[in-house]
């Protein structure tokens, strides 16, 4: 692996989605999540597999899941973090992590880069929250600004300082 990636959309108060679904479906960010991932393998736990429309084209979909469900032809299933660890030495390629909570929980912590889509909105009855995070540990560069948007929001990344 050559970097590990944690990218994810949230709100003021952290929060990443409700019923096993995005908050805001904001165009430009599925854009921008596109643009990154594209070309790259993803890794996800099976809650966000399943809320997937579908196949995301041109990503190798690597999900952690340690229970029977039958996953489509191409999924890499991983049964543990230890498991991910050992198969992400064979990839040559930036991993993207995507979802949902529990992953980013396990992840945010060691990943090289935070890339986060942060919106200027609350969501009082999201039920799942990005982990909270030390930003002291990193160095902010804001990407792109959509200020006259309602709601507003960023995107920034967060590049672990050495």
């Amino acid at each position: 692996m050559r970097k590990l990636i944690v990218i994810a959309a949230i709100g003021k108060n952290n929060e990443l989605g409700k019923n096993n679904d995005l908050i805001w479906h904001i165009k430009e960010d599925l854009r921008f999540f596109k643009e990154n991932t594209t070309g790259h393998h993803v890794v996800m736990g099976k809650n966000t597999f399943l809320s997937l429309p579908r196949m995301l084209p041109n990503r190798t979909h690597l999900v952690l899941n340690d229970d029977d469900y039958e996953f489509p032809a191409g999924v890499i299933v991983l049964r543990s973090l230890d498991e991910f660890f050992e198969k992400a030495k064979e990839i040559d390629d930036d991993i993207y992590v995507i979802g949902g909570a529990f992953v980013y929980s396990q992840f945010a912590p060691l990943a090289d880069e935070l890339i986060l889509t942060e919106i200027d909105d609350e969501c009082p009855s999201a039920d799942v929250y990005f982990p909270k995070i030390n930003y002291d540990l990193y160095d902010k560069t804001i990407i792109e600004e959509h200020l006259n948007e309602r709601p507003s929001y960023k995107f920034v990344s967060y590049k672990k300082k050495i």
